[in-house]
């Protein structure tokens, strides 16, 4: 195990061990509505035999479940049993490529990696519904199936023989009665593929041609529209299936093309408006609703994508600065437009705050206009994500900023679960999963929504590495995100 010189190093260190259903000590109370379960995925593993993962995107995935009843909670873990943990632990060494890792180590295992490429189905991203089922998700059209009580891996979710790709989102959108993803196929013609699932069943939506895809985490939904944002992050398909190198590396960052938005009608598929705006790098769309005549469009901006290589395990072992973070930011699209020439727009920060891991009230929020957005940020500039805060809007004000902080501690996303009866925005809790550096524990943090007062905090014994994304799911399986 390397050794861990940051303050935060441990949240990057290999966990091996799994626990069932083990009660928590809770210090404060728990609202008594809260009854359900946060499911979270992340890297938990980043040494098999003698090699070592590159990336903190690279991990073998782990999942996380804490069950809530009558005011206790209960946690679980598990390791995803992917193909390519499975294959990992089986030959004892990385079986398959990850987001910046390779382990084809001769050139006869690039020769064949050519010829019959692996996708990794290491479902460390998010954890949402799909196609009517809870499932783990990366950035490869494989999402894992489990089973929500026990964590035990089922298989992989199969899609429509209608939806080819080699890269899609761990980010699905749902608006209550379809949900909406899409894939990228790569090739000398490649082609950005949006579908639309209604009640397991799905179909292409819309197919876009391209020539030099762009690397895109994550896409915008509207009540009446989906976008598509391409960051000038780009590869030629063609080098990146013959380089041999990690995935994540063929890509090259070309400002010239700066970014462009496509707007597409959620029900025809059809495009509807196209714009361009300066370079810009974005992990996460935040929200995207309509007004006056123009789709609005909020993002978490950074001003190029240093990021990725800021967030390579060897430097965040050793606490290497990572700056700047990224800020909210808004584009305006015009809806009344020609949808075959791009508008130029410009941006709008909302909120000079620097956060991450963004979470709305999705299920109220979700593609109309939002007041609040919670998720993580930095008290200092050379520290990782160790703060919690709320961003309130406003249409006639400077946006507002409420935060959670606690020397030697370390949140993740900040989940938000409505409360059943509220009616306001913030009406509800936030559960976050922290490390608490010092103590070498993590705790699943909750607090109100609306004052980020701390309510109560559950002990995990062991530490919990750092993870992405997660949602909490009522006992019909209903997730919040």
């Amino acid at each position: 195990m390397p050794e861990a010189n940051g303050r935060y190093a441990l949240g990057f260190t290999t966990l091996e061990h799994e626990v069932d259903r083990l009660p928590l000590k809770v210090n404060g109370a728990l609202p008594a509505w809260l009854t359900g379960r946060l499911i979270r995925t992340g890297p938990a593993k980043y040494e098999v035999g003698r090699q070592a993962y590159t990336h903190w995107f690279d991990g073998l995935a782990m999942l996380h479940a804490f069950d809530f009843r009558d005011g206790t909670v209960r946690y679980s873990n598990r390791f995803i049993r992917s193909q390519s943990y499975c294959e990992a632990m089986k030959k004892g060494r990385i079986a398959r490529g990850e987001f910046m890792t390779d382990p084809c180590r001769t050139i006869f295992g690039r020769v064949m990696a050519i010829f019959k490429p692996k996708l990794t189905d290491n479902a460390n991203v998010n954890v949402s519904l799909l196609a009517g089922e809870i499932v783990a998700l990366t950035e490869t059209p494989m999402p894992i199936h489990f089973d929500p009580a026990t964590l035990e891996t089922q298989g992989r979710l199969q899609f429509s023989q209608a939806i080819k790709g080699q890269i899609s989102t761990a980010h699905p959108h749902s608006d209550g009665e379809r949900g909406y993803s899409y894939v990228i196929e790569m090739g000398r013609r490649s082609t950005y593929r949006l579908f639309v699932d209604e009640r397991g069943a799905q179909r292409v939506l819309a197919e876009l041609p391209v020539d030099r895809p762009s690397y895109m985490h994550s896409f915008g939904m509207s009540e009446r529209y989906l976008v598509l944002t391409e960051f000038p992050l780009r590869v030629n398909p063609l080098k990146l299936a013959f380089s041999g190198k990690p995935f994540i590396t063929n890509y090259r960052w070309q400002p010239e093309f700066g970014t462009l938005f496509t707007v597409i009608d959620k029900s025809t598929g059809a495009v509807v408006a196209r714009a361009r705006a300066a370079p810009c790098f974005c992990f996460h769309h935040v929200n995207a609703f309509e007004a006056d005549g123009a789709l609005l469009v909020d993002l978490l901006a950074y001003p190029d994508a240093k990021i990725i290589d800021d967030l390579r395990l060897d430097r965040l072992r050793i606490g290497a600065q990572i700056n700047p973070t990224s800020i909210l930011t808004r584009y305006r699209i015009p809806l009344d437009g020609n949808p075959s020439a791009a508008i130029e727009i410009e941006p709008e920060p909302l909120c000079d705050t620097r956060i991450e891991l963004p979470r709305i009230d999705y299920s109220r929020r979700a593609g109309r206009a939002y007041r609040c957005v919670w998720g993580t940020g930095q008290s200092e500039a050379d520290s990782f994500l160790d703060t919690i805060a709320k961003i309130e809007l406003s249409a006639t004000a400077p946006a507002t900023v409420t935060t959670w902080t606690e020397s030697g501690c370390y949140p993740g996303e900040p989940v938000f679960v409505a409360r059943p009866a509220g009616g306001e925005e913030d009406d509800g809790v936030l559960l976050s999963v922290v490390l608490d550096a010092g103590a070498g524990t993590s705790f699943l943090l909750v607090l109100d929504a609306a004052t980020l007062a701390e309510l109560a905090r559950a002990s995990v014994p062991h530490h919990v590495p750092f993870g992405f994304h997660g949602n909490y799911f009522a006992p019909l399986d209903r997730p919040a995100h």
